[in-house]
């Protein structure tokens, strides 16, 4: 009797588990960033062991005081949602995709796909991709992109022009102070010759030539009178 009990309690726990749905979820995006009237793009990713489940994608919204609200179905009748399956992630999850044309500020919240069946032990909310709808940057001047280039060529020129002005001044200042000390150099030179006189020059120079002619003389009178006294002893 206790051998049957045994195997009955046995078949009822394999039956159980066996009815039972396991889910395993994939981490999600945790942020979507998507400028105002474009299309935004979100997904869940899961895998399930024992069966299927169904899923319908789920919206919370955070107020600007803190709090949230929701969740909201997301409802597929819209024109701008579209839903559908995705591809198969590089893990293995099976995806679902929901796709959002046309965005407007109220759309923006925490999307999380809600799965759930009858041999689930609790309904399941995916992770969740906060979904963000932001104000495109407005052009201040609409310029065109010729224009642009012009605009950066002459700024090059200008900015060349910069460079180049100051060092030819710099350049042109050195040659020009040059030029001053070498003519200041001979100045200098024609200066120191500036005070003589030729006529008195050449007087003083033939008076030097004329009182060396006696000095000659008188030392040639006396190696020859030494000679002729020598030849005398």
């Amino acid at each position: 009797m206790v051998p049957v009990t045994i195997f009955v309690l046995w078949s009822f726990v394999v039956v159980a588990c066996g009815d039972r749905i396991q889910v395993i979820l994939e981490a999600d995006r945790p942020s979507l960033r998507v400028e105002l009237t474009h299309t935004a793009k979100l997904q869940c990713c899961y895998t399930v062991t024992g069966g299927d489940v169904d899923y319908s994608w789920f919206r919370r919204i955070h107020t600007a005081n803190g709090t949230t609200m929701g969740p909201q179905k997301v409802v597929p009748s819209d024109h701008r949602v579209t839903m559908e399956q995705g591809q198969i992630s590089a893990s293995g999850f099976q995806c679902r995709l929901l796709t959002l044309t046309e965005v407007q500020f109220n759309d923006s919240g925490l999307y999380q796909c809600f799965l759930n069946h009858s041999a689930l032990q609790d309904n399941v909310f995916t992770h969740g991709t906060f979904l963000q709808v932001s104000r495109p940057m407005e052009k201040t001047l609409n310029i065109s992109e010729n224009a642009k280039n012009n605009i950066l060529t002459v700024e090059g020129i200008l900015l060349l022009l910069c460079v180049l002005l100051p060092g030819t001044k710099l350049l042109y200042k050195a040659k020009k102070v040059n030029e001053l000390k070498k003519k200041k150099k001979i100045k200098e030179e024609e200066n120191i010759y500036e005070g003589l006189n030729l006529e008195v020059c050449d007087a003083a120079y033939d008076q030097i030539q004329r009182s060396e002619g006696p000095y000659q003389d008188v030392g040639l009178s006396n190696v020859i009178e030494e000679e002729e006294e020598i030849q005398l002893y």
